[in-house]
């Protein structure tokens, strides 16, 4: 059978891709204010935008265990699978590549863990390349390989209408938000090695949309590109951000792909966010991603 591929709940990939790339998702976990909850399973987007818009609110979020990575492994593994090529959210947000690792080392070779240095499709993209590595029957090795690629073509953007959650969330440090904070700033955001840097600042929410456009072209270069959109409770400024990519891009943006972000990232974000991931295809002269 060919390498299976895991990868967790937040890279908010279309149910539809998940099932047609035969991926195994671990959710992690979100707690609003004491309720506890499963991402995508049992918390959903509204659940946590409904939280943050309370006057008292508590949201925390927590990886998978170990034992549940070292049993997804398994009973892959057990099923027939050649191995495991599991690919997580940066280390810089979450321990789950940790948890992961840990219980890859348990597990035995036969598993190998990747940490994309992103979240969302900025995850999502690099889990679609190792996918369709495995599907043309590469081993563990190049389907790990096509995962690592994928990661260095893909870079993501994303606005927020307020720090204070990536502050609350130990996400960005308190002088960074009480900048923001104090200047009446939009924050345009982005994660060149994995952690969360202030890439930009704007005034006004439309200028916000209207640099991730100018950036996600930038990202882009000259070369063929997909398109990750994200929002949160904006679906209207994802809306812009789809109609103006496509524009900009023109024939050579291939696929497009929208979801609203999840508990988790809505946790850390808060209501308002916007994003986008550009992933570049590999040239011509590359191995095909699929």
């Amino acid at each position: 059978m060919p390498v299976a591929v895991v990868t967790d709940s937040t890279a908010y990939l279309p149910p539809e891709l998940v099932r047609a790339h035969r991926l195994t998702v671990v959710p992690l976990t979100v707690v609003l204010n004491g309720a506890e909850g499963l991402e995508g399973v049992e918390t959903s987007p509204a659940d946590a935008t409904r939280a943050l818009g309370g006057r008292r609110v508590s949201v925390s979020t927590s990886r998978p265990s170990p034992e549940q990575f070292a049993q997804v492994y398994r009973s892959l593994l057990a099923g027939g699978a050649d191995g495991v090529v599991s690919v997580h959210l940066s280390a810089e947000l979450s321990g789950t590549v940790e948890a992961a690792r840990l219980a890859a080392a348990e597990v035995g070779d036969r598993v190998a863990v990747v940490d994309s240095r992103s979240t969302g499709m900025g995850l999502g993209f690099p889990v679609l390349a190792a996918a369709a590595a495995a599907a043309r029957g590469a081993d563990l090795a190049a389907v790990r390989q096509a995962a690592l690629d994928a990661v260095d073509r893909t870079t993501i953007f994303f606005y927020v209408d307020t720090l204070e959650f990536l502050r609350r969330g130990g996400r960005i440090n308190a002088a960074e938000a009480l900048f923001g904070t104090a200047l009446s700033v939009k924050p345009i955001m982005h994660m060149p090695d994995g952690a969360i840097v202030v890439k930009d600042k704007v005034r006004t929410a439309s200028r916000g949309v209207a640099r991730l456009i100018d950036l996600a072209v930038e990202a882009a270069g000259d070369a063929e590109v997909d398109l990750g959109v994200h929002h949160l409770a904006a679906p209207q400024r994802a809306e812009q951000l789809v109609a103006a990519l496509t524009d900009r891009l023109g024939d050579r943006l291939h696929d497009t792909y929208v979801s609203e972000a999840g508990a988790v990232v809505a946790a850390h974000a808060g209501p308002g966010l916007a994003c986008v991931v550009i992933h570049r295809r590999p040239g011509p002269d590359a191995s095909p991603e699929g």
